[in-house]
């Protein structure tokens, strides 16, 4: 009876990969019955479970897991020739348990409507536009820069500690939520991940465990880069899975912060996505709007560039083209180049508006 219900329940991936496919080409229901119905509530189950708690359970928990597997792939060994087929049938009973729980915890999120629709923003935009909206975000940010530092040379050393940042990212939320109500994020869950150094070589600033919902910065990541990922990483706890989506939601918070500092790494955070696209579309373009930023401000942008390029190492590229393939099998199409359509948000949403 045992073995069957094994059977059955390792079975079980084959319906659920289907409905899960179904799902993807109806983002209409999604929206309405997972992203705002099921999943908010989901959420804040866990985020009041787990987000007093001042570590990450969840990277405790994939320590154990991972422990776990080794361990048991060790023992079972052996089986894999003796017993191949109740084997595979264990493996693939923990494959869809996995499965099962990722998309109804957080995973279907991926299949939700494109934010411009639910924004009635223009999914293009032309050139001009872009440069419209790229003179907009260096003139704020070039009057921020100057405010904090009183020298345009300099650039801006954010003095809070990391874990007052984390405590201070959800009142962006709080202002933004007057613009789009439905980005309430209370209560909050959000840490320094336990694996910051191994999180660092392979290339990526934090992530959302979609099992606990608890969101994760990396603790070594530059200062000046920690309130725009806090914010990004909050997007996805709020049920934003694209990476594009959560850029711009996560680069709204910031600017929509009270705080200063939060401000202008919000507005950074916009024009450096405006300013490399501009540089894949015209290079003389890209070298003249790039001579209006203040120096302080490329000193910012080189301080993360230097940062990054001294942790590089020879497995980040299977990493992040693991990660690329993970989200092109979530409806992300150019995997993590999907990164800089936040490009066509930012385009649209601040084209008529003033800063």
């Amino acid at each position: 009876m045992l073995k069957k219900k094994k059977v059955l329940l390792a079975l079980a991936i084959i319906p659920m990969y289907l409905l899960v496919r179904c799902a993807a080409h109806n983002p209409e229901f999604i929206e309405a019955y997972y992203s705002n119905g099921l999943y908010p509530v989901v959420s804040k189950i866990w985020r009041y479970a787990l987000g007093w708690i001042p570590f990450s359970l969840g990277d405790i928990l994939y320590a154990l897991a991972i422990i776990y597997v080794l361990r048991w792939l060790y023992i079972n060994r052996k089986r894999l020739i003796k017993d191949t087929v109740n084997w595979f049938i264990d493996v693939m009973l923990a494959v869809s348990i996995f499965y099962f729980a990722f998309h109804l915890l957080w995973g279907l999120n991926y299949y939700r409507l494109p934010l411009h629709k639910n924004l009635n923003l223009n999914a293009n935009y032309t050139t001009e536009q872009l440069v419209k909206v790229t003179k907009k975000l260096t003139a704020k940010a070039n009057e921020l820069q100057l405010e904090i530092t009183h020298n345009d040379t300099l650039k801006v050393d954010i003095l809070y500690s990391k874990n007052t940042i984390i405590a201070m990212a959800p009142a962006g939320y709080v202002n933004l939520k007057a613009v789009f109500p439905d980005l309430e994020y209370n209560p909050k869950s959000i840490k320094k991940s336990l694996f910051s150094y191994p999180l660092t070589y392979m290339g990526f600033s934090g992530y959302l465990n979609p099992f606990t919902n608890e969101a994760h910065v990396d603790a070594l990541i530059p200062s000046f880069k920690f309130p725009t990922t806090s914010t990004h990483e909050i997007a996805h706890q709020l049920g934003y899975a694209a990476e594009n989506e959560a850029n711009f939601i996560g680069c709204l918070a910031a600017i929509n912060h009270d705080d200063i500092y939060f401000k202008y790494t919000g507005y950074t955070f916009g024009l450096h996505y405006c300013l490399n696209e501009i540089y894949n579309r015209d290079v003389a373009l890209y070298e003249h709007l790039i001579s209006e930023v203040n120096k302080g401000i490329l000193k910012n942008y080189q301080e993360t560039y230097d940062f990054w390029e001294a942790h590089e190492n020879p497995a980040e590229p299977f990493f992040k083209a693991f990660y690329s393939n993970f989200l092109k099998a979530n409806k992300q199409s150019k995997g993590m180049k999907s990164y800089s359509y936040v490009v066509a948000l930012l385009s649209n949403y601040f084209d008529e508006k003033e800063l």
